[in-house]
């Protein structure tokens, strides 16, 4: 496929026995967003650690720009992730946070941690403690992590969660807006309303098995 950018083949992965991925194909291009449906448990929260590298498969492989996770790299780069509940430091504002998280790799400067933050609707000025935010807050503060350090694949699951209405329509806008940049974002949903929205391909999982839906 011209310009992709993740690919997975065969990709397998057996807890115990039971089976969260099962021989999962597929080919992403840049540029576009892929909606993941399923209910809890379907495999999708796997399949997006094991594109992080966070897991490893028990067969096939999965390649992000062009390199092997779990052979030629162990975390991919240039990537921007929420999976799960973010966690953070909950005695330290949400400025101290990122500042953090961005020292670990020095990619980001004080002013894309501010502009970041300011995208996303919060005040990278505010003392306020992490552990007093809200749960949509919190998750709009995970949504700046995963796009401060201008990552050219997003993958986020459950993005939305805790968002108000008004919320969900300026993530909306944020992702339609990184998409247009070039921007390649895998979103896992239970809501149709956003996959409908958002999504130029849609994948349902069901039992780890992966199938295209449009």
């Amino acid at each position: 496929m011209r310009d992709c950018v993740i690919s997975a083949s065969q990709a397998t992965k057996v807890f115990k026995g039971n089976t969260a991925l099962d021989h999962v194909s597929f080919e992403l291009e840049r540029g576009k967003i892929y909606g993941f449906v399923g209910r809890n448990g379907s495999g999708k929260t796997v399949l997006f650690k094991c594109i992080c590298g966070f897991l490893s498969l028990t067969s096939g492989e999965i390649v992000v720009n062009g390199k092997t996770v779990g052979r030629e790299i162990e975390i991919p780069e240039r990537i921007g992730v929420i999976i799960e509940t973010p966690g953070f430091l909950l005695n330290q504002s949400g400025y101290h946070n990122l500042s953090f998280l961005a020292s670990i790799r020095n990619r980001v400067r004080k002013d894309e941690i501010f502009d970041a933050m300011a995208r996303v609707g919060l005040d990278p000025k505010s003392k306020k403690r992490v552990g007093k935010y809200s749960l949509g807050m919190r998750q709009r503060l995970g949504i700046a992590q995963a796009i401060m350090e201008d990552p050219d694949i997003l993958i986020l699951d459950e993005p939305m969660n805790g968002l108000d209405a008004d919320g969900v329509l300026e993530m909306r806008r944020i992702f339609l807006g990184l998409k247009e940049q070039g921007k390649t974002i895998l979103l896992a949903s239970h809501y149709r309303e956003d996959v409908e929205a958002l999504c130029d391909v849609v994948y349902a999982m069901n039992k780890g098995v992966l199938t295209p839906l449009r």
